[in-house]
């Protein structure tokens, strides 16, 4: 473990308090947000809260206030850092959790590990860093926020949502002259997925608690849009939120199907090994088309059906 600089970094216009109508007072002018790394193998990232810090002694996620304008997801992902020496492009955002008391809010980020790393206090606010494995958590003196949530957030770990998208279907239901350039038109759709893809979708959606989910997905393409980007161009991107300052944070990658035969075929296919993965948590495919005789198919294998309107208004 690494020593503790001598000195705090300079104080943000975000760092203060908050007071209520009650009197109770939280910490983050514009908020605040924390951030909670999940390694399947080492458990989750706990802090040692430092003796004079709030609710000092107990353990904690590492984060703090965000500043003015700032993202959930960076100020969680940009405190970590600074606390915990988390290095940003090893984390795969997985959900937000946001506990919302009207005039401040906190919001838990949620990322697994897309690598190993050994995290290094990085200013006074910690006493230790540790990896805990999930069933040995609750034994330890948790900070009152974080441990009246942890059960929640431990039921959600493995949680995923999978997104089948039929491309031809998607492209075909707006009259935007897509027939004169199919792969054309099939290029723009991975693009505006990426795009989706790195900004995550609010949680409502899913019918899911307050925050956002950044599921994975899956763009199947055939006949004259098959060749549409590259085959080595998975999309989505390393910045989370659509935030240049959250970092190289992973976001889920687009995987483009190319479908060598029949497209309905590959869809169901697709759908098939994706409603066979399970990480021992609820996991939800959603396959995007309005085909009624594709529905019943993907139906049966367990997926949950939704029409373009509901893609596209989200990419718009």
């Amino acid at each position: 473990m690494s020593e503790v600089p001598p000195r705090l970094p300079p104080r943000d216009s975000g760092d203060a308090w908050v007071e209520g109508p009650d009197g109770r007072r939280y910490w983050g002018r514009y908020g605040a947000a924390g951030l909670l790394v999940h390694d399947r193998v080492a458990g989750i990232l706990l802090q040692h809260r430092a003796e004079w810090s709030h609710f000092g002694g107990t353990w904690g996620l590492p984060g703090g206030a965000r500043h003015a304008g700032e993202s959930a997801v960076a100020g969680a992902i940009r405190e970590a850092g600074e606390e915990a020496g988390v290095p940003a492009d090893a984390l795969a955002i997985a959900f937000t959790s946001v506990f919302d008391v009207g005039f401040w809010s906190y919001e838990t980020v949620v990322a697994r590990a897309a690598r190993p790393f050994e995290p290094s206090i990085g200013d006074a606010e910690s006493l230790e860093l540790r990896w805990v494995p999930l069933d040995e958590v609750e034994a330890l003196p948790l900070h009152p926020g974080f441990g009246s949530s942890w059960p929640r957030l431990r039921e959600r770990l493995g949680e995923t949502v999978r997104i089948v998208v039929d491309a031809a279907n998607v492209v075909g239901s707006r009259p935007d002259g897509w027939w004169k350039d199919r792969a054309g038109a099939a290029s723009r759709l991975l693009e505006r997925v990426g795009a989706l893809s790195a900004a995550g979708v609010a949680a409502r959606e899913f019918g899911l608690p307050a925050g956002r989910i950044w599921p994975e997905y899956s763009v199947v393409l055939e006949g004259q849009a098959r060749g549409a980007g590259t085959s080595s161009a998975r999309g989505g991107g390393p910045r989370a939120d659509g935030d240049a300052s959250a970092g190289s944070a992973v976001t889920p990658e687009v995987n483009v199907v190319r479908s060598e035969g029949s497209g309905d075929d590959t869809i169901v296919a697709e759908t098939e090994r994706l409603t066979s993965l399970s990480w021992g948590a609820p996991a939800t495919t959603v396959v995007i088309t309005a085909d009624r005789e594709l529905a019943g198919r993907v139906a049966k294998a367990g997926a949950e059906v939704r029409g373009p309107r509901w893609l596209l208004d989200l990419l718009d």
